[in-house]
């Protein structure tokens, strides 16, 4: 089973999104508030009708532009999470599940319905209202009428956002052990990077309608394709730099950044003397001990923030002491407090090389990261 689609309008919300999604993969949809994620959801459902393009589900086309093919929406088998459940009021959980069993025989939909609910661990709750339950509790009696549809296709838009965040991780983690047996395509859409990284096959970044990259979550946030999707997925290390020279025999560019020479990877894609974006991840940056000074790619910084949480330090230096220069790693709790990386301390830090990206100059990017240069540290 897979679902694919080619959608595209240009009002009101712009759409130029390709879609892919094998049976048993979760997809996730990231991207900016307004950048047409849900409306990709309400297409694949049929709640909206695109100006061109296609849906089509394990060789089933649901809507294809140039053949005047729109299936409604109660004809394609979709189970559909919305953000604030969209449950009945009046009924009970049960009854929430059972009306989305009309495919079944009348004897065979409560005990369905029951099957249902158990696994989603609402035993027991099956004849309380949506109003006596808590919001994770709502949330899984509709995950639960979603699943009860046998659907080809199970479609979740920001389904955790109106819970806090503990029963947040605890729907996250059911979810997690739900989809083991779930063969269908599953498409999620979320704000929360941390959340789309620890669900997610793969990530689609999207910026105004558009899809800029698709790839496993550890793959894009480590080789981002632009700095826009550096931006969007919030590298915190992205910078701007020059291109100084290239070493073919060691592999490597030289780039300046804030009069430091820097080694990344061999581009030279990039002429010399150009405009350069790059990003190195948090975990490219290597606190350094004093026996380890003189390494290649080796600057000093001073520490801006050191929060401790649960035995990890995520850190901020800054190179130089501008606020433009602010990297940003993490180590242990107990290293950082051994070493004294405490607000003010100076350290010395290592950006492997091979963890150096480069990326085309983007003017947007740019001017956003020269205007956080100016804001004093």
């Amino acid at each position: 089973m897979k679902l694919e689609a080619r959608l595209e309008q240009v009002a009101p919300i712009p759409l130029a999104a390709d879609i892919s999604c094998d049976g048993g993969e979760l997809l996730a949809l990231v991207g900016p508030s307004g950048s047409g994620k849900s409306t990709i959801l309400r297409c694949l459902a049929g709640l909206h009708r695109p100006t061109s393009g296609y849906v089509r589900c394990g060789g089933e086309t649901w809507f294809d532009a140039t053949g005047a093919v729109d299936m409604p929406p109660q004809r394609r088998r979709v189970g559909f999470v919305f953000q604030h459940y969209a449950l009945f009021p009046h009924m009970s959980a049960l009854d929430n599940v059972m009306v989305a069993l009309g495919h079944l025989p009348v004897a065979e939909r409560e005990a369905k319905a029951r099957e249902w609910l158990a696994r989603v661990n609402l035993e027991g709750l099956f004849a309380r209202r949506p109003g006596e339950l808590s919001g994770g509790q709502q949330q899984r009696v509709a995950l639960a009428r979603a699943l009860a549809r046998e659907p080809q296709a199970l479609l979740l838009d920001e389904p955790f956002s109106a819970v806090d965040q503990v029963t947040r991780r605890k729907l996250l983690r059911q979810l997690i052990q739900l989809r083991r047996s779930l063969d269908i395509p599953i498409i999620l859409v979320t704000h929360d990077l941390e959340e789309a990284s620890l669900l997610a096959d793969r990530m689609t970044v999207l910026h105004h309608g558009r899809t800029l990259q698709s790839a496993a979550p550890a793959a894009l946030l480590a080789q981002p394709a632009s700095a826009l999707v550096a931006r969007l997925t919030d590298q915190p290390n992205l910078f701007v730099g020059k291109v100084l020279r290239h070493l073919p025999e060691f592999d490597a560019t030289e780039i300046d950044w804030q009069g430091q020479p820097l080694q990344a990877p061999h581009m030279p894609v990039f002429a010399v003397g150009a405009a350069v974006c790059w990003v190195v991840p948090a975990e490219g940056v290597i606190l350094l001990r004093e026996d380890q000074q003189g390494r290649e790619n080796t600057v000093q910084a001073r520490v801006a923030e050191s929060l401790a949480w649960r035995g990890h330090a995520s850190i901020t230096a800054l190179v130089g002491g501008r606020r433009g220069a602010a990297l940003s790693f993490a180590t242990g709790a107990s290293v950082a407090a051994r070493r004294g990386v405490i607000p003010g301390a100076s350290v010395s830090l290592q950006l492997q090389k091979t963890a150096i990206r480069l990326l085309p100059p983007d003017p947007t990017v740019i001017e956003q990261l020269r205007l956080l240069s100016e804001l004093p540290s």
